[in-house]
């Protein structure tokens, strides 16, 4: 393996070029007013921001051979005021997977807002790892229900399925779209072990729905961003919808959900939807 591919010795130099760049007058340290002849962070510094000896410090940045395990790099990735992108790279270098430390959003971001908006004439909406209903157009409101008429607790797409007498007889193969949704439930509370509201979603729904329940102690996992939903809609009758659901960069948190008729005969009933 060439240098420029050797992950520990990329480790070791990215190490200390965020040393390097972080200016000592913004941290509170006992060694700040030593005099410097390098720019940065001393080891010393990064060591005591960290909670990680001198020595491990120095053996990371001579690129000797260590893998710190996930807590030394998170300890690492804070001393160091990481952003995000930085974060997840060095995790990717330690060989580890970033934890989520990002609070789960309650609010939909101002851009994906525009964007669902801006998708009319296609059905979308905007969720969290919930499944939480941030944001949504009129074309999904029409499709689904008046998200309007929820009190926001309940604007949650696991907990229609589950619990609305609506959208309970919505959906034509209806255990597939559950066991499906509580796979991603699955998925989404492991990686986001410290977020009590999804645990307290999800003691809920196992309290309080025996098919719940009974799907949640099969362990299914996966998250699903592409396929198709046959649904029973009162007003137009049957249709079929592709969907494809969409994970932004900058706002890892947020699901943007869109739909899209998969055949004439789902179009043309989405059309005389919208103009009722």
């Amino acid at each position: 393996m060439t240098r420029a591919m050797d992950r520990t010795q990329e480790l070791a130099a990215f190490l200390r070029s965020r040393r390097e760049s972080l200016s000592p007058n913004d941290f509170d340290l006992t060694s700040r007013r030593r005099s410097r002849r390098t720019p940065g962070l001393r080891r010393e510094e990064v060591a005591e921001l960290a909670g990680i000896s001198i020595d491990y410090i120095v053996r990371l940045e001579q690129a000797r051979g260590l893998r710190p395990s996930a807590d030394v790099v998170e300890a690492l990735a804070r001393a160091l005021r990481l952003n995000p992108d930085e974060r997840a790279y060095l995790f990717g270098l330690a060989q580890h997977r970033p934890r989520n430390t990002d609070k789960p959003s309650t609010a939909a971001a101002p851009p994906l807002a525009r964007l669902v908006a801006d998708l009319s004439p296609l059905p979308a909406m905007l969720m969290n790892h919930r499944y939480d209903i941030l944001d949504w157009n009129a074309e999904m409101a029409r499709l689904l229900l008046d998200f309007d008429t929820l009190p926001p607790p309940r604007r949650n797409s696991m907990w229609l399925c589950l619990m609305h007498p609506g959208i309970r007889e919505f959906y034509v193969d209806r255990e597939r779209v559950v066991r499906e949704g509580i796979a991603h439930l699955r998925a989404a509370w492991a990686t986001h072990p410290d977020d009590q509201a999804l645990s307290d979603l999800i003691t809920e729904f196992i309290g309080h729905d025996e098919e719940f329940a009974r799907f949640w102690a099969e362990r299914d996992v996966k998250v699903n961003g592409r396929g198709h939903k046959t649904l029973r809609h009162p007003e137009v009758g049957m249709l079929t919808m592709h969907f494809e659901v969409l994970i932004p960069l900058q706002d890892p948190d947020q699901r943007l959900l869109i739909y899209r008729a998969a055949d004439e005969q789902s179009q043309s009933a989405l059309d005389r939807l919208s103009d009722h």
